[in-house]
């Protein structure tokens, strides 16, 4: 199964970039802005911006978990644009915050909507995007550090199947799709040794639907780079 290419109506799925208010994930470097010019004193404006790569919305490229991996530079622009599908997990999320998203989770969304289309982008919604800016996004007490993600089996099976096709993605609006409490990052390693991408902090999921919108990932190419601070736009499909 494939889809066509995208026509329609873009939306922002992409948190804005303010060291006020994103969340860090722990001992990532510090997110800050200096003003170097102002229009004043020197007739422009212009802001000194220093993060990691993987600071607020951003996506990750192989070479991330892998040292023979792909860098951001060296993807091809059409890894870079996938018909997605929208898992709404939300409901699980809330009840707990370990939720591991199942093959079976997967297989009722598709007796739902039928087949995830090949090269999808899978984006799990899990209502982080919701808590952004909040102490709940990185969890307070007991509940920090956790967060929802995807099962090591899920993705297994979603290569397998060739719903992740020979490019794809998975998406999510947490820090990561790992579960938070699984500090080997089973999952990301073995996305990106597929020669997948990986959308993450994904932000106001609820405007695109669970079948028909495409992803289109934007933000800056370095070289080598693991990824980057990104603006990702979903494509709606025309009404």
């Amino acid at each position: 199964m494939t889809s066509p290419r995208p026509v329609g109506r873009l939306v922002n799925l992409s948190h804005v970039h303010d060291p006020a208010t994103t969340p860090l994930y722990p001992d990532d470097p510090e997110f800050r802005t200096d003003i170097v010019a102002t229009v004043a004193n020197d007739g422009y404006y212009l802001r000194y911006i220093q993060q990691g790569e993987h600071t607020g919305t951003h996506w990750g490229a192989p070479i991330h978990f892998h040292a023979d991996g792909l860098g951001a530079d060296e993807l091809d622009l059409d890894d870079l644009l996938l018909p997605a599908v929208k898992i709404d997990v939300r409901e699980r999320c809330a009840r707990d915050r370990d939720y591991a998203i199942t093959v079976a989770d997967l297989k009722q969304w598709e007796g739902r909507h039928g087949r995830v289309p090949n090269g999808a982008a899978v984006i799990a919604w899990t209502g982080w995007d919701q808590k952004w800016g909040t102490p709940e996004f990185l969890g307070t007490d007991e509940s920090a550090g956790h967060q929802p993600g995807f099962a090591v089996e899920t993705i297994e099976w979603l290569l397998r199947t060739g719903r992740l096709g020979h490019r794809g993605a998975l998406g999510i609006d947490t820090f990561g799709p790992d579960l938070g409490t699984d500090h080997t990052y089973a999952v990301s390693r073995l996305l990106y040794g597929e020669h997948r991408i990986s959308l993450e902090c994904l932000a106001h999921l609820a405007a695109i639907p669970a079948t028909g919108a495409w992803i289109l990932v934007g933000g800056p190419l370095y070289r080598r780079g693991s990824g980057s601070p990104a603006t990702i736009f979903g494509i709606l499909p025309e009404r």
